[in-house]
């Protein structure tokens, strides 16, 4: 399933005149954040030994693991902390501080933990630890944004090393839930001794790095744990530096400041061109986007011929190829491709201006409509060809722009009109299971639903609940055809995870995009 790029950038002597313009400013507009981490004199890959710098787009909101969830964070936070399970290189689902589990009945799943696993301060790992972790996750006064244990409702030690989840109906995948965010294991004495506030001030997990400094918007320093049970990672330190501004990371990869650009977008990539020492990687991600449309307040998108117009009217491989260089894979009804439930024998939508307009009119809209599609600043290069390509079938989409903390604030809001009738969005399957970009989106109770069908919430209930594959599976087919039928969104595409690097590091990701690095190697 997985398909790597790499293209190695190469002095090319004689630069277009605009992008020489645009080499220098992105060069002298980061001087400052180049110059903080590379020093003067000594080039900073040269001083920087056995340790691997980072950067990504942004700061965690806290190192609390059970606080936070985004991926941003938790990019951070897996370096130091270990789950009950973990999705490999390979996209499957192995052990990790859980050796095996198995559903006991159709409430039941029971955990075996690894034996031997303390904590860095010395603390056992072990059943207590586990239930104490899943109680703190669970509880009201944590208020915890994690919600992929909505099914849990108890955890009991049965031993030293065996604990049992308990849910309220089956959870086919809660293994697979806990393998990033719902599986992080915490410290319960180290908690009752230092409170909330300073375990985020100091964060004490189990795993393979551990916590050193973290000086907000500039660095978070790690080192290496001598005494991990997988044993002591390849480098003896990480450091992670936020970049929201994509320039100002690249900049810093010319200089010598960092050794890798995660989350790169498709046209930051690009800037890269005519820059020498830098290596572009891409690698076949899960990431899917899609535009949410609100069915539910009276209007165009109300009916269901409208919302098929605008995909046949947003041509995604254009798209693709245009906006994204190439970096991301058209996905025909949500559901991304390596993801369990993925039907390939449901295809895209044909991409046809007149069908799209023929459409409109026969819902009332000869002359199309005026509308507005909300996005992220992050995301305007690809709003603004949308918007484009909605106009040719004469839907006047008017891009509004927010910054990242706005839009998300919005997003997770409870007003479920709080983005507009359309805005653009993605999630990272990370669980490599359907379930994780429909659990939000199409179930009418759901946070982000705007879209109310029974038929797809019975489907909703067969795939999430079911204990037979086979039965989980076929919902997932019958509800890709039923959504590529009444359209409630439009469907996108799954990004390419875009990495770019100087030569010193040695590391590859899992579908996901995971920056858990202590499989990476550094050369020196």
């Amino acid at each position: 399933m997985e398909r790597i790029r790499q293209r190695r950038i190469v002095d090319r002597g004689h630069l277009p005149r605009r992008d020489v313009l645009r080499a220098g400013g992105l060069l002298i507009g980061a001087l400052g954040a180049a110059t903080s981490l590379s020093g003067c004199g000594t080039p900073a890959a040269a001083r920087a030994g056995n340790v691997l710098r980072v950067s990504q787009p942004g700061d965690p909101k806290t190192l609390d693991p059970q606080k936070q969830g985004d991926m941003v964070s938790m990019n951070v936070l897996i370096n130091m902390f270990d789950t009950l399970t973990t999705r490999g290189r390979d996209n499957q689902l192995h052990p990790r501080l859980a050796l095996s589990w198995s559903a006991t009945d159709a409430h039941t799943w029971r955990f075996r933990i690894r034996p031997g696993v303390t904590f860095h301060n010395g603390e056992p790992c072990e059943a207590q630890a586990v239930a104490f972790s899943i109680k703190r996750l669970l509880d009201p006064a944590t208020k915890s944004p994690i919600v992929e244990l909505r099914y849990v409702k108890d955890v009991s030690v049965v031993d030293r090393l065996t604990v049992d989840l308990h849910t309220t109906v089956h959870d086919p995948i809660l293994p697979a839930k806990l393998s990033l965010f719902g599986g992080v294991v915490v410290p319960p004495r180290y908690l009752s001794e230092v409170g909330d506030a300073g375990f985020a001030e100091h964060p004490i997990g189990t795993g393979p790095f551990t916590f050193v400094s973290w000086q907000r918007d500039h660095e978070l320093r790690m080192r290496a744990h001598a005494d991990h049970w997988e044993g002591r990672p390849s480098i003896d330190g990480l450091v992670f530096t936020p970049a929201p501004n994509a320039s100002s990371s690249l900049a810093a990869l010319q200089s010598g400041g960092v050794d890798l650009v995660a989350g790169l977008t498709p046209d930051a990539a690009q800037q890269l061109d005519g820059y020498s020492g830098v290596t572009l990687d891409g690698f076949t991600g899960i990431r899917t986007s899609y535009l949410s449309l609100n069915t539910l307040e009276k209007g165009p998108l109300q009916d269901r011929r409208v919302r098929q117009a605008l995909n046949h009217a947003v041509d995604v491989p254009l798209l693709i190829k245009a906006v994204l260089d190439g970096k991301a894979t058209e996905t025909p009804a949500l559901v991304p491709r390596g993801a369990f439930g993925f039907d390939p024998s449901v295809k895209p939508f044909t991409r046809s201006v007149s069908t799209a307009r023929a459409l409109l009119a026969d819902a009332g809209y000869p002359h199309g409509f005026s509308t507005t599609l909300t996005a992220s600043n992050v995301d305007s290069n690809v709003a603004e060809a949308l918007s484009g390509l909605l106009a040719r079938a004469g839907v006047h989409a008017r891009v509004d722009l927010l910054d990242p903390g706005t839009y998300a604030a919005r997003l997770t809001s409870d007003n479920r009109g709080a983005l507009g009738p359309i805005y653009l969005a993605a999630s990272t399957v990370w669980t490599l299971n359907g379930e994780s970009i429909v659990q939000s989106n199409v179930r009418h109770d759901r946070r982000q639903s705007r879209w109310h069908s029974k038929e797809a919430d019975r489907l909703i209930d067969v795939e999430e609940l079911s204990q037979d594959p086979a039965e989980r599976k076929k919902a997932f087919s019958d509800l890709q055809r039923l959504m590529r039928e009444e359209a409630p969104f439009v469907f996108l595409y799954q990004m390419d995870n875009i990495f770019a690097r100087n030569d010193r590091p040695r590391w590859k990701p899992g579908s996901a995009g995971v920056l858990a690095m202590e499989s990476a190697e550094v050369s020196r």
